[in-house]
C-alpha cells in the first residue's frame, strides 16, 4: 500500500500519529502499510479521513488523491 506510506509522509504523520488520528493500533496500522493485513470499512474510512483523501484513493481506484466532498451534518 505504497499511496497509504507516501500520503502519511507527505502529511508530515508518524505512524504513532495515524494510530492517534485513527485509533488503530501502530502495530496494526503498519502491518496495513506494509500490505501484510488488510483494513475493515471503517478502518479504510478512518484513515481517509486522517488523511484527507477518498477511500477509492485508497483502494487504489481513482488515481486522483483529493478527496469527494463531504456530506454536512
Amino acid at each position: 500500500m505504497s499511496r497509504l506510506k507516501d500520503l502519511r509522509k507527505e502529511r508530515g504523520f508518524s505512524q504513532v500519529k495515524m494510530q492517534m488520528l485513527t485509533g488503530i493500533d501502530q502495530s496494526d496500522y503498519s502491518k496495513i502499510e506494509t500490505g501484510r493485513r488488510g483494513m475493515s470499512y471503517e478502518q479504510c474510512k478512518r484513515i481517509a479521513l486522517a488523511l484527507d483523501t477518498s477511500m477509492d484513493y485508497l483502494a487504489g481506484l481513482t488515481d486522483e488523491p483529493v478527496p469527494y466532498p463531504r456530506v454536512s451534518k
